[in-house]
């Protein structure tokens, strides 16, 4: 049994909520107020997606972009702010491996984690007089969490009704011991996932063609298991 060494002082729990972008900055001065400095944010917030477009409420791309996309740049811009002062400081965000790849039923959920993808590696360009700011973007392929539970759907009232097994998922404990070696190395990009998902992303990357090709085979099949009521849902 290990023993913490950290007291009451060391620890903060604040709620927030990231489509509350009025109050990022208040939080924000709240945790630099209790511990003085901020060395790391970790943008993790977001919600998936499980439906097709053509059935989709347009109101459901905006709520996505809100939390996933426009709530996670807020939160970072006012933590950057702190970092700039003290010329230190990592920031990581939880995207996807749905960031660089594309695929059925996720449209929605895939363009706000390639918009994340878009942003943060254009903001890293921005940063290049503070080489002690490390803007790292964490790719998680198939995690066990309760993403599935919480995924938009068709519509803002609707929620999934069947969450499916998880098993063949990554453990969330590899998955997180992955990412903090990715972050004690400032390792600017990481895909964090078994096979063969993995190299589905080699695919994409090297070869785009053979990956819109398996894709299409591969989306055929996903579509129909979710027509017949067969959950899958990436990360």
């Amino acid at each position: 049994l290990e023993i913490s060494s950290l007291s009451e002082n060391d620890i903060l729990v604040l709620r927030l909520d990231l489509t509350d972008r009025s109050s990022h900055e208040a939080a924000t001065n709240s945790v630099l107020k209790h511990f003085g400095k901020i060395d790391v944010l970790v943008n993790n917030g977001g919600r998936s997606q499980r439906s097709l477009f053509v059935d989709t409420n347009l109101d459901v791309y905006n709520a996505i972009i809100e939390l996933n996309y426009l709530g996670t740049i807020s939160l970072t811009k006012y933590v950057l702010n702190h970092m700039i002062q003290r010329k230190k400081g990592k920031i990581v965000t939880v995207s996807s491996v749905m960031g660089i790849m594309g695929a059925p039923l996720a449209t929605g959920y895939c363009a706000s984690k390639h918009a994340l993808q878009g942003f943060f590696n254009s903001l890293r360009t921005e940063l290049t007089d503070y080489p002690e700011i490390s803007v790292i973007q964490i790719c998680p392929g198939p995690v066990q969490s309760q993403i599935i539970q919480n995924v938009f759907t068709e519509n803002l009232a609707k929620s999934i009704e069947n969450s499916g097994d998880q098993s063949h998922k990554m453990p969330t404990d590899r998955c997180a011991r992955l990412t903090l070696v990715s972050v004690a190395n400032d390792v600017q990009e990481a895909w964090i996932s078994d096979q063969p998902y993995l190299a589905v992303c080699y695919l994409w990357q090297y070869a785009p063609t053979w990956a819109w090709w398996l894709m299409n085979r591969m989306g055929k099949r996903r579509i129909q298991n979710f027509k017949s009521g067969i959950v899958s849902v990436q990360r």
